[in-house]
């Protein structure tokens, strides 16, 4: 296990616990299927259930609700063995836990916590989030879904895209305008699978998260009842609050993808003959390892930096933002320069490092792009905000 800087050493024993027993579910559960699922572009919908009986679906949330009620570092660790794996995987537990679980527990009221949270923890039901719309992406008080008030509830109309989980989901957690284009009218609505007129029609051709499922999320006229809104909270404080929580597993998640193009790169390197001996004793792969180990250990100790500051309540946005950018740049070069290593047999599915790039394309644009957290960081350092 790559931990250079003895990380674990600082884990508690639950902790490390957890990033174990993680680690060998994804490498007997997920890394004998994953790339054929990658190939057909699918997901591996059986594993939905081991997941939910692990703990690792909205585990940071009460035992009341059935889930596991663990601290901010456990739950980065999660992120990070799952996204080992693959991206596809851990994005499924991240929108599940923090974009679907995560907003009905702050948010919603009492009622609604019964009736999704256990159902959703267990793995029973699924979950969606959707705020990012066809034209209105990095600019989320642009949307132009809307909902208008009737006898008993709204009519949502609109349409969402790029969303995980969506064609799979029981319930989609649905950001929209009520009766105004003003962001501050921004509601949180619980838009349940079979309600009239909402479709979520899966996308197809991608490059990227092969093993995901994307949807967009279609809304002609479509009744939700008044109890099914997110009744404590409004504007866009509401959908920024889930998407800090999904950014932090992300930020952990990259370290996973991470390390496994490394992890792969040593082993192939030390195995791998050429002029007689293993390319591993060549100055350039030397110089490439040593250079992949130090940038996953200075993302660890930024992620494990971030948990401790998360778990005494003192996180701000722009840490976030800090670890979600310098992670997944971090993970996307270690897989580039570990296709290097590999040679041609670098874009072979036996191996685990085009996936993993392709895949990191992918988390550098969502939950914020790379220039975003650039700009939330310049605006934390200037008090001045360049996007406006």
């Amino acid at each position: 296990m790559t931990d250079f800087y003895d990380i674990t050493g600082l884990l508690t024993e639950e902790q490390r616990m957890i990033r174990d027993t993680v680690r060998n579910f994804v490498t007997s559960e997920v890394l004998p299927i994953i790339e054929e699922h990658n190939q057909a572009m699918t997901f591996p919908m059986e594993l939905i259930p081991k997941i939910g009986a692990l703990g690792l679906l909205g585990p940071t949330l009460p035992e009341k609700y059935g889930c596991a009620g663990l601290d901010s570092i456990a739950y980065g660790l999660i992120n990070q063995e799952l996204e080992r794996g693959d991206s596809s995987i851990r994005s499924f537990s991240s929108v599940q836990s923090s974009l679907v679980m995560y907003p009905i527990f702050a948010y919603g009221n009492e009622e609604q916590r019964m009736k999704w949270l256990p159902r959703l923890a267990s793995g029973n039901a699924v979950g969606c989030f959707g705020l990012t719309e066809p034209d209105h992406g990095s600019d989320p008080g642009g949307m132009v879904t809307m909902a208008k008030k009737v006898s008993g509830g709204y009519n949502l109309n609109g349409a969402k895209m790029w969303i995980t989980n969506g064609t799979i989901s029981d319930v989609a957690v649905v950001w929209a305008k009520v009766d105004s284009d003003d962001s501050k009218s921004i509601r949180g609505f619980l838009v349940e699978k079979g309600m009239k007129g909402f479709t979520a029609p899966e996308m197809k051709g991608k490059y990227s998260l092969r093993a995901s499922v994307t949807s967009e999320l279609v809304f002609q006229d479509v009744f939700v009842p008044e109890e099914n809104m997110l009744p404590n909270v409004q504007g866009l404080k509401g959908p920024l609050g889930c998407l800090t929580q999904a950014r932090y597993g992300i930020s952990w998640g990259a370290v996973g993808a991470a390390i496994a193009c490394y992890e792969s790169s040593v082993e192939y390197a030390k195995s791998r003959i050429q002029f007689g001996k293993p390319i591993a004793s060549f100055q350039l792969v030397q110089a490439k390892l040593a250079e992949m180990l130090t940038e996953i250990t200075k993302a660890q100790l930024l992620c494990l930096r971030l948990g401790q500051l998360k778990n005494e309540g003192k996180m701000k946005p722009a840490h976030v933002s800090m670890a979600k950018r310098n992670n997944v740049a971090m993970a996307l070069d270690i897989a580039r320069v570990a296709r290097d290593i590999h040679g041609a047999n670098g874009i072979l599915g036996e191996y685990p490092i085009m996936r993993h790039m392709a895949n990191l394309e992918s988390v550098k644009t969502y939950e914020g792009t790379h220039d975003i957290h650039t700009l939330v960081l310049g605006q934390e350092i200037t008090g001045i905000a360049a996007y406006e």
